[in-house]
């Protein structure tokens, strides 16, 4: 029987053994736990104060743009040298963006002008083509 008492001891001791060694890894895995929902906590915030600044980002453009906005108009035709090129490059991409739209509506009205070349007795048509010159009126003050 000795030989169990043997035994039994060293299996208690592997038991408590690893029992420590558990309680161990218990513990480092809550440390890690903590440690990930710190940085997750961190990322968290750091991601709010990026996206504040952003928006304030975007606020001072709005501000900006609209600054040059009235600047713009109030000086119609009287534009001083230093900012001729960029009133210059504004009314170019205006007027780009006029032809982009005038290229875009073009194909809608070429299939109504073979429509009206042929003989229709239906009056809708006409109606179908008054809107038109309302809708592209907004697109030219653009």
């Amino acid at each position: 029987m000795a030989i169990f008492d043997e035994l039994t001891k060293k299996a208690q001791a592997a038991a408590e053994k690893a029992k420590d060694l558990a309680g161990a890894a218990a513990e480092r895995a809550k440390d890690a736990a903590g440690a990930a929902a710190e940085k997750a906590k961190d990322a968290a915030d750091g991601a709010k104060v990026k996206v504040a600044i952003l928006s304030e980002q975007r606020e001072l453009e709005k501000n900006y743009r609209a600054i040059g906005e009235w600047f713009v108009s109030e000086f119609q035709g009287e534009v001083p040298d230093a900012v001729k090129d960029v009133v210059a490059a504004i009314e170019a991409s205006k007027a780009r963006i006029a032809e982009l739209k005038g290229g875009m509506e073009e194909p809608e009205e070429e299939p109504e002008a073979e429509a009206a070349e042929e003989p229709q007795p239906e009056a809708e048509t006409p109606a179908a083509e008054e809107p038109q010159p309302e809708a592209e009126a907004p697109a030219a003050e653009e």
